[in-house]
């Protein structure tokens, strides 16, 4: 009989590295839920941990205060939460709060900060990774300043889409106000207009193909 295989590696920066890399950081990986709002990074907190999501989704939100805040990016199983570890930075200055419930690989800041410097394929992957998320950072801030509520409306829900790789995830109106720097009304007038996969591809604008093609290039 032979072996069963390993499932496969489900967060695509975890599998881009080579096979005896990767399994000399699994004994240091846990595999824990993504609980829909729960708050993985506070503002100037000590960073303790990192995560490799497998599903799901988190938003890097930023703001004056837990009540004033923006979406600035998202994380999903393209990536890492925890960069600024990578960076050399023990605390995150923004908010990174679960907005779609799944999975992820957790491993201690203090271990991940130990791999980075044993050299390796993994500080090439994140460095490559850290173009792709400020790609993303920058041009939805463009986005946001340029184009038209429901173009940016579309932009965002493909990106989501696209991590949680269903139809379905939980969504409030509060959020996406919040996500788009505008007023409920605005958000429930936006939404009407996109119903499905292709109307959202046919409203959303041109900065959705700009970092979906950065995040490929990952």
């Amino acid at each position: 009989m032979s072996p069963a295989k390993s499932p496969p590696i489900a967060n695509k920066l975890l599998a881009a590295l080579p096979k005896k890399e990767y399994q000399a950081l699994q004994s240091q990986l846990e595999e824990i839920p993504l609980v829909f709002e729960e708050i993985l990074y506070k503002p100037e907190v000590l960073i303790s941990d990192v995560y490799f999501p497998n599903n799901g989704y988190i938003s890097l939100l930023a703001g004056l205060n837990e009540h004033a805040t923006l979406e600035v990016g998202l994380v999903g199983r393209e990536g890492i939460l925890g960069l600024a570890v990578f960076m050399g930075v023990n605390a995150s200055l923004n908010r990174a709060v679960v907005q779609g419930a799944g999975s992820a690989m957790k491993m201690k800041a203090t271990a991940f900060r130990r791999e980075c410097n044993n050299g390796g394929a993994l500080p090439r992957l994140l460095r490559r990774y850290t173009h792709s998320l400020l790609t993303q950072i920058t041009q939805t801030a463009v986005c946001n300043q340029f184009h038209s509520i429901e173009a940016r409306l579309a932009r965002w829900l493909l990106m989501t889409h696209d991590r949680m790789e269903h139809d379905e995830f939980q969504l409030t109106q509060d959020f996406l106000s919040n996500m788009l720097a505008v007023r409920r009304e605005c958000v429930n007038k936006a939404a009407g207009k996109v119903l499905d996969r292709a109307g959202l591809e046919a409203t959303s604008c041109g900065c959705y193909g700009i970092i979906i093609d950065e995040r490929n290039r990952s």
